[in-house]
């Protein structure tokens, strides 16, 4: 019985079933390589994150934008670069700057003032006077020697008989970055026995406060003409009075007639500001590409890694960290809570009608011909499926381009990177130190702590830096007494010097709590990281800590190739 046992269990192994047998084991291998396939690309569709494409030049931007490459963007902690910084530094309108020759005699234009006798060089000094407007040009070209001038604005009185607040824009003679720059400052005019007026002062930095609006109908100062026509390129001006009030519709013909596109909910909200922009981004090149006006919610949730609670903080506005004065010229928006207003008002009464679309799949290329008045993109609540970003991507990457151009950064934040260089006089070289966790994980950064030591830093930066220079300091070490070892070499400044220029006393926190309706705005951590970074950029030598201060990687051991590449 055993013996018939045993043959049975074994008797599908006779010779005339091996064939059969031999099919089914190769059909059972094919479908469970075919299972492991599957799993192992899921897996790695999943996980993949190409690189961020806003830390590359900007050429390899372009390239990144035209790619077939997955769009999804990773999150980084490192302030966002936005579109001025991708603009040439080389600009021509660069190129054509105010000499003191062109200012050293003033051209009788008929309005020159009578000469002077006894009896009429008394009294205030005449703001006025051509003879004063020159004057002041030249002490002016004379004591900021690291600026090149392209404009003054004719003097105004100030709030005395002996003093005139004037205005002028300028960049610093060896500027890295794309921009110009408005300045207006308080001038001490005295007048001697003989006539002779000579300039004994001038004030700080946004000090002439009745020279920063141009006032209607007042005639233009001095600039001189460019050497030939260009195209002219659109460039931030920081120092100019930031109009960023919201814009309206203007009647409800022009809004009945107009067509708009927003996105609502999805999972980006209280992400990193790259992921923000990121998917801001495409919605608005989506709205471009449809020829429509994007509705915007100018709200930002603050991610916890740039708050003082270490919280998620709701109720940011958009106008704290960006130029939206510039958004709303060069492109079409409208504040969320304004066009729900208006659509309230007319959308039954004008038979305004609305387009969903509830599956990121449907591209903006299918939108094309949709005639409703709103289309609205609805976004679910499953990462990552809810991001808008994925709107842009696939097929859709190599025709809705993100509009860079349309962002830049705040001008009121970058009105006090200007007021800190301004203290420096343009004349700085500025370190970057990183520190904090990286420099306590000696398995990713072997190196760093040790080669960011005061004596370390000593010896490195005596090779590239003069003795006596100002040095600015950007790091995220709390503690910066930990670099006074440098200041037997160096006069060093940290962003914290600088506080009353954000402080309840500052024209910054006067704008932005009106801004606010009322509420003080803090000045969090991604404000502190932009400015750190811009006075850093624009200093005259810079120096990296993962290219200059320690051969340690950026993103720890052995990823130097990886990110360079």
């Amino acid at each position: 019985m055993l013996g018939r046992a045993t043959y049975a269990r074994t008797g599908s192994f006779r010779p005339e079933n091996l064939g059969q047998n031999a099919l089914a084991m190769i059909g059972n291998l094919c479908f469970t390589i075919f299972v492991l396939g599957v799993l192992i690309f899921t897996i790695i569709a999943a996980t993949y994150e190409p690189e961020d494409p806003l830390f590359h030049p900007s050429t390899k931007i372009n390239t990144f934008l035209t790619s077939t490459s997955n769009a999804t963007f990773r999150s980084d902690e490192t302030v966002v670069k936005t579109g001025e910084d991708f603009l040439a530094s080389n600009q021509t309108a660069f190129a054509t700057f105010i000499n003191i020759t062109d200012v050293e005699t003033p051209k009788d234009d008929g309005s020159s003032t009578p000469e002077l006798t006894t009896e009429n060089c008394v009294g205030p000094i005449d703001c006025r006077d051509p003879e004063v407007f020159h004057l002041m040009m030249r002490k002016t070209i004379e004591q900021f020697k690291d600026i090149h001038f392209y404009r003054f604005g004719k003097p105004v009185p100030a709030n005395n008989g002996s003093s005139c607040d004037m205005a002028w824009r300028f960049r610093p003679k060896e500027g890295k970055t794309a921009a110009f720059y408005k300045d207006y400052r308080r001038f001490v005019i005295t007048r001697s026995e003989n006539c002779t007026l000579s300039v004994v002062g001038i004030g700080d930095y946004h000090t002439g406060v009745n020279a920063r609006k141009r006032k209607k109908n007042q005639k233009p100062g001095f600039e001189k003409a460019p050497k030939q026509q260009q195209q002219a390129v659109l460039l931030p001006v920081v120092g100019e009075t930031v109009n960023d009030s919201l814009p309206v519709v203007e009647s409800e013909k022009s809004f009945s007639r107009g067509k708009y596109i927003i996105y609502s909910g999805g999972g980006d909200r209280c992400k990193s500001m790259n992921h923000y922009l990121w998917s801001f981004l495409c919605a608005l090149g989506e709205a471009q590409y449809l020829n429509r006006t994007l509705i915007m919610d100018l709200t930002i949730c603050l991610n916890s890694m740039y708050s003082s609670s270490n919280q998620d903080e709701e109720g940011k506005d958009f106008r704290f960290y960006f130029d939206f004065e510039h958004l709303k010229e060069a492109a079409s928006v409208l504040d969320q809570a304004q066009f729900w207003e208006d659509w309230g008002k007319w959308h039954r009464k004008d038979k305004l009608s609305l387009h969903l679309v509830e599956d990121f799949g449907i591209t903006p290329m299918k939108l094309a011909e949709v005639q409703d008045t709103l289309i609205m993109r609805k976004f679910g609540s499953v990462e990552p499926d809810n991001y808008w970003y994925r709107v842009c991507e696939g097929e859709t990457e190599s025709v809705v381009q993100r509009p860079w151009h349309l962002i830049w950064k705040s001008r009121r934040l970058m009105d006090i990177v200007s007021a800190i260089a301004s203290r420096l006089n343009w004349d700085y070289d500025a370190v970057h130190i990183e520190r904090g966790d990286k420099a306590k994980n000696k398995e990713l950064w072997p190196n760093l702590a040790v080669d960011t030591s005061p004596d370390a830093l000593l010896s490195t930066l005596a090779n590239k830096i003069e003795d006596g220079r100002n040095i600015y300091i950007a790091t995220n070490e709390p503690d910066t007494s930990f670099f006074d070892p440098l200041k037997d070499k160096y006069t060093t400044h940290f962003l914290d010097e600088y506080k009353d220029l954000w402080d309840e006393n500052s024209e910054w926190y006067s704008e932005t709590t009106k801004l606010n309706k009322g509420v003080p705005v803090e000045f969090d951590g991604y404000m502190r990281v932009s400015v750190d970074t811009e006075v850093f950029l624009r200093g005259k030598k810079q120096i990296e800590t993962f290219n200059d201060l320690t051969n340690d990687c950026k993103d720890g051991i052995n990823t130097c190739n990886t990110a360079a590449s």
